[in-house]
């Protein structure tokens, strides 16, 4: 295995022999619903029993988005169900440089390349393959697979286009990622191991990266996707247990290869059910899910909120 990263920030995430650390990480992108509670509370619970410690991180990472007042929210939010956390909160705005050292890494490894395809044309990409009859592969939140536009340009056209100022994102060469993680597991797999209940049971996981294609692991517009950002923030902290919804459990296949690759310790990992709506659909921000604040605006109190999703 790769060594621990050089960079004083980048540690190894759970070969400390201190108490097991958990955190709560939300986007600072709208306001928190009973979705994110539902997190909140099942990391508190989980810290309670495991006699750990509780942390909160600000993934603000899309500076674009992220609002203060709402990060001021999040606080009152947390703070109103009783829940509190250790200090200083993490804002991933204020660590972009950390983010640059790992896709660094990864690049000195030869495993990323630069992307400079819009989304209008991979989408004209994949609608000419499968006019053609050409299946294509999706991924597990049902996209469409990068069609490799960019995987081997020549380095001249790389260089000419970079000069010009053309964005560009880096993917991962997932293939390439896949055969160097095997070489430094000795093994043909990677496994994670997942718990349902904090003093239950463990299973093994089989991770299965590749079901993502060459994902973007540095944006256009920011040093890192959340998948580079999550992967080097949990290792920074020390992070032993991760909780969070099931909608990211296919994700963690790709964080355990970035793990691997980077020579971070897995943390363990539990995907809490999801809140739906009446239509069964997940609350989310977009869709103008009911706020706690609102909720608390209406009367309901902190007991009412654990009720209501499940916890009381």
């Amino acid at each position: 295995m790769p060594p621990a990263a050089s960079h004083p920030h980048l540690q190894l995430a759970a070969g400390s022999d201190g108490p097991p650390v958990l955190r709560f990480a939300p986007s600072p992108n709208g306001e928190l619903h009973a979705g994110h509670a539902l997190s909140a509370l099942t990391t508190w619970n989980w810290a309670q029993r495991l006699g750990g410690r509780f942390l909160l991180r600000i993934e603000d990472i899309d500076t674009s988005r992220a609002r203060e007042h709402l990060i001021a929210q999040i606080f009152d939010d947390l703070a109103w169900l009783d829940l509190d956390w250790d200090r200083p909160v993490l804002r991933q705005s204020e660590h972009f440089a950390d983010y640059r050292e790992a896709a660094r890494r990864l690049e000195e490894m030869g495993l990323l390349y630069p992307c400079f395809a819009t989304r209008s044309e991979i989408r004209a990409a994949v609608a000419a393959l499968e006019a053609r009859g050409t299946a294509v592969r999706r991924d597990p939140d049902g996209a469409p697979l990068y069609p490799g536009l960019h995987r081997n340009l020549e380095s001249e056209e790389v260089a000419r286009r970079k000069a010009d100022g053309e964005p560009f994102a880096l993917r991962l060469d997932v293939a390439k990622a896949m055969r160097l993680a095997r070489r430094l597991t000795a093994s043909d797999v990677l496994t994670y191991t997942a718990l349902d209940d904090p003093e239950g049971p463990a299973q093994i996981v089989t991770a299965r990266p590749q079901g993502w294609g060459d994902a973007v692991i540095v944006r256009k517009d920011v040093p890192a996707s959340y998948h580079l950002a999550v992967v080097v923030d949990d290792a920074r902290q020390g992070v032993t247990h991760v909780t969070r919804g099931k909608d990211l459990e296919a994700a963690t296949d790709l964080h355990r290869l970035l793990q691997v690759l980077l020579g971070f310790a897995a943390p363990n990992y539990h995907h809490h059910r999801l809140i739906t709506d009446a239509n069964g659909a997940k609350l989310a921000k977009r869709a103008g899910s009911e706020s706690l604040r609102a909720l608390r605006e209406k009367g309901a109190s902190p007991a009412d909120i654990r009720a209501l999703v499940g916890l009381a």
